[in-house]
């Protein structure tokens, strides 16, 4: 029988004050900052023996880095969010859909400081994505695995902490082996992570439940359901209170309700609110209502969250396509994948706000995040810029490990205005089999008990017609090309709605005016493009002249990493995108733009006009327009006059001669736009051109600087490539670069970057909590350097747990003896498969005295110290000793306390690497606690 174990009862009464005194207010605070990471796995050695066997199995005794103790000194320092597989060197031998970027397996460890007097509160440990399979271990036991890289991963922690001078240890290894796709998915913990503190009797995370509903009668209510857990010592009750606040600010809604709680349980409180003046979401005026949740008890608040939604009436009609609030709109969409030029798949926030700029520019209204969840901050995004979003759910799948991914994406996102389809999967092999149908009927109805105001729909590209054809679950068909499946699907299912979910899959390099195949280039005219899909101005033909076609999402927005089709090495990149890596527009962003921008008159012009050499020769210009009739002329002289095709675009062949091609747009026979372009000189001098005026000082704020060559009139030349040479200094950094060459192996993170047909992309930060200047420098050969002066403005900190140094080892893991009336032998063997005689303990560790007589006990435990420690320069610390003691380490005495009162000690830790066997034999006195009351340190020796 164990020996009982007590803890001193002032301890006892500061935990059980900690808990009164610390249980209100939440607290969301980053966990991007302070981070280790090692690349490349840490195999665990083979276990043998029973010793080891047994601790194996235990919780807290995880091996390696996943354990409290394992020595990452050498690991290198970062921030969050993170890909690896950007940094890494392209290699032929790698998987050409991931961008012949290696990717294999990373760890990170972080290191949190909890006070005592937080004791009480609830803690939720936030990963917004990790690639791809994820373990998470606090303090060596295993709190999670996640088995997609698109998901988020909200991990209640608070059952593993530790307060005060222990530090807490959070290790993650990511396996970036598995693939999800077949595009480049990045590597590591790239998007945000996160720290949320609470009160025992919380909202959920993603409990409050708040989308609007307009009745038959056009009444508008929010059905709001806030849930609450109790993570407490009993069952508790308090008022939630929810309050609705127009997009001015001014409240216009509120309610209460009373709700009992039982112990480590959760409740619903139901508490509909109506709208009297409704102010409507929609894509020229995305207003958004905010929503809040309270929780109060007592009369104070003890947790309070809130929320962005809006108003608006989405529709799919099978013989007319979507309505908006009554109002037909025509989803002029694009697909896009997640990572960008110089970055990968760690997109910093104000990147993805330039990227979603650039579509609006563009004139599209709809974006599908393909093939899996998009971070939160950027349907926050799209709420605010008014897009309606396609919110497509990874993985097809509804076991136990998956299922979940489509609720959470489900309950994450159903607030937001802009989501207005549920899709379920992309291009499913099972969409026509009994199998598939069977899974899609049941992940329809999960995503039915959690939001019912949306349709489901799904990226189908074959299957429609069979029994067994997953459209018969779908409220939307969706269709990946199969454009001569559009009038047969509608014939025969008149009354279901469909939209085009993926189209067109053209081949376009930007700045490029002739396809050579042999060099990994296309045409920008808009000629070349998959078997199995349509030119741009094809595609969007067949879905504009079919109105039961509610729209389509072109393939794709920007070119992505990895898909190279049809090319291979050396290319690494894809060239669907309308625009390429960096944002920068391709001529199918012309063709698109002049397409679906109806109240503004456009014109443009393709090529250059930059052709030496081919002086009388032919040269094929397209204008593209949409004004009524375009005139084009060079050198001032007209050449000719077209009316404008919206869908085909306008051509002329020009007899090639230095100088300037002009077009001239005419609506009601008055010229309504005008456009040019000139033959320029030689790049004489660099251009930085920055994307905004300044930068936030929050280490965060981001900004894309265009680079390009100048003539000597100030021109841009169009087919400049100089390598260029940056140098980023001041209040920020440089985050890496592009060039838009899908053929490009540059360093994409190095210092230097060719530009490609004119420009080239860097893309710059500012540093935490930073103010002042960030100053880029850019030179090369032959060109007159540039040197960008950014303001970065002083700004509120982002609410930031604090980084913690990697701590001195703690100590852990103490084996203690029984009692003994007369002094034992304190390096006495215990054997291996002894569990039970010694009892396992960690501090405070105190025990009364069994007789009249002073007691004995030996408390042991293995370490093995840092290697910075482990040459004789450490020490041993411990924070308090009640009891006299002797300190043996590997059978050497090495220090001692010789009287009984509690006090600290410190020991010279004599150098040797590898494990250290710590023995501490402590004599207690007559009527006194003793034992080991502090933790014990192996830190720096004193000076």
């Amino acid at each position: 029988m164990l020996a009982a174990l007590s803890l001193p009862v002032a301890v006892l009464a500061a935990a059980d004050s900690a808990a009164t005194a610390n249980t209100s207010g939440r607290e969301r605070l980053s966990l991007d900052r302070g981070w280790l990471f090692h690349l490349g796995d840490i195999v665990s050695p083979e276990v043998k023996g029973h010793g080891a066997s047994y601790g194996y199995g235990k919780a807290g005794f995880a091996w390696g880095p996943a354990g409290t103790t394992y020595d990452d000194g050498d690991w290198r320092a970062l921030n969050l969010p993170h890909d690896w597989a950007v940094e890494g060197p392209f290699d032929a031998q790698e998987n050409l859909a991931q961008g012949y970027r290696p990717r294999g397996v990373g760890w990170y460890r972080r290191y949190l400081r909890i006070e005592p007097a937080e004791r009480g509160r609830q803690f939720e440990l936030q990963f917004d994505a990790i690639a791809t399979h994820a373990t998470v271990w606090v303090n060596g036991i295993l709190v999670h695995r996640n088995w997609s890289g698109y998901n988020g991963s909200n991990i209640n922690i608070t059952p593993y902490l530790r307060y005060g001078d222990e530090m807490n240890t959070i290790a993650v290894r990511a396996d970036a082996v598995p693939m999800e796709g077949w595009w480049y998915e990045g590597a590591g913990i790239y998007r945000h992570a996160w720290l949320v503190k609470r009160a025992p009797l919380h909202i959920a995370t993603d409990g409050l439940h708040a989308t609007p509903r307009r009745s038959p009668q056009g009444r508008w209510t929010i059905p709001v359901a806030v849930t609450l857990k109790n993570g407490g010592k009993a069952g508790a009750s308090a008022i939630v209170e929810v309050t609705l606040r127009d997009p001015s600010g001014v409240l216009v809604a509120s309610r209460r309700s009373k709700i009992q709680v039982p112990v480590l349980a959760q409740a619903v409180a139901q508490l509909p609110l109506a709208i009297d003046k409704p102010l409507l979401w929609s894509l020229e005026h995305p207003q958004l209502y905010q929503v809040s949740a309270k929780v109060i008890q007592n009369g104070a608040t003890i947790d309070e969250t809130s929320l962005n939604t809006g108003l608006r009436d989405m529709r799919f009609d099978p013989a007319r396509g979507a309505f908006l609030n009554g109002r037909h709109v025509k989803l002029q969409g694009v697909s896009i994948h997640q990572d960008h030029a110089g970055v990968g798949v760690a997109v910093p926030d104000a990147i993805w706000a330039y990227r979603l700029r650039r579509l609006k520019e563009l004139g599209a209204n709809a974006i599908r995040f393909t093939h899996g969840a998009p971070a939160a901050e950027i349907l926050d995004m799209a709420d605010r810029m008014g897009f309606l979003v396609m919110d497509e759910n990874r993985n097809f799948n509804i076991s136990p490990d998956y299922l979940p991914q489509l609720e959470w994406l489900v309950r994450r996102d159903r607030h937001h205005p802009s989501v207005v389809l549920w899709s379920l999967f992309n291009e499913e092999p099972m969409q026509s089999t009994e199998a598939g149908y069977q899974m899609t009927r049941t992940m329809a109805a999960a995503v039915k008990a959690l939001d019912d105001t949306r349709p489901v729909t799904a990226a189908m590209n074959g299957g429609f017609f069979g029994p067994y054809s997953v459209a018969h679950a779908l409220d939307v068909v969706g269709a990946n090309y199969q454009v001569d499946a559009y009038d047969k699907f509608h014939q025969q299912f008149p009354n279901v709605p469909f939209t085009s979910s993926e189209d067109t899959s053209a081949f376009m390099t930007r700045g490029v005016y002739s396809t050579d195949q042999s060099t990994n280039v296309f045409a920008s005219y808009d000629e070349d493009y998959a078997s199995w899909g349509n030119s741009h101005r094809d595609a969007w033909e067949a879905i504009a002249r079919r109105p039961y076609v509610a729209g389509g999402f072109v393939w794709t927005g920007f070119d992505y990493r990895g898909e190279p089709t049809p090319n291979q090495w050396p290319a690494v990149n894809s060239v669907f995108g309308i625009m390429d890596l960096n944002g920068f527009a391709k001529n199918a962003y012309y063709i698109h733009q002049v397409q679906w921008i109806k109240d503004q008159p456009l014109v443009h012009i393709a090529p250059h006009w930059n052709w030496a050499g081919r002086e009388g020769q032919q040269i094929r210009v397209m204008v593209m327009s949409n004004a009524d009739k375009v005139a084009l002329l060079l050198n001032g002289q007209l050449l000719g006059e077209q009316q404008v095709d919206p869908y085909r675009m306008n051509y002329f062949q020009v007899d090639y001669a230095p100088g300037k091609l002009e077009a001239l747009a005419y609506r009601d026979g008055k010229q309504v736009a005008h456009t040019s372009v000139e033959t320029t000189g030689a790049a004489v001098r660099i251009e930085l051109v920055p994307d905004r005026g300044e930068l936030r000082g929050d280490g965060r704020d981001a900004m894309p600087i265009t680079v390009r060559a100048l003539d000597a009139q100030g021109r841009p030349v169009p087919l400049a490539d100089a390598e260029i040479r940056f140098a980023v200094h001041g209040a920020g950094r440089s985050l890496g670069h592009g060039n838009g060459d899908p053929t490009s192996h540059e360093d994409e993170q190095g210092p230097t970057r060719r530009l490609f047909n004119g420009l080239a992309q860097l893309i710059v930060q500012s540093l935490d909590d930073s103010a002042g200047e960030l100053v880029v420098e850019a030179s090369a050969q032959g060109l007159a350097p540039a040197r960008l002066v950014l303001p970065v403005r002083a700004t509120a900190p982002i609410a930031t747990q604090p980084a913690s140094a990697a701590p001195y080892n703690t100590v852990n893991y103490w084996r203690i003896s029984p009692h003994s009336d007369v002094r034992p032998d304190p390096n006495q063997a215990l054997a291996d498969f002894d569990m039970n005689t010694w009892e396992y303990g960690d501090p405070p560790m105190l025990h009364a005295a069994q007789s009249a007589q002073p007691g004995y006990r030996i408390f042991r435990a293995s370490f093995t110290p840092r290697k910075k420690l482990a040459d004789g320069s450490g020490m041993l610390h411990f924070l308090r000793l009640a009891g006299r003691a002797e300190v043996w380490l590997d059978g050497r005495l090495i220090g001692r306390k010789d009287d009984y009162a509690p006090a600290p000690l410190r020991v010279a830790l004599p150098a040797g690497s590898g494990a250290r066997q710590l023995n501490v034999l402590i004599e207690g006195q007559q009527g006194q606690r003793s034992g080991i009351e502090g933790v014990v340190r192996i830190e720096p020796a004193l000076p």
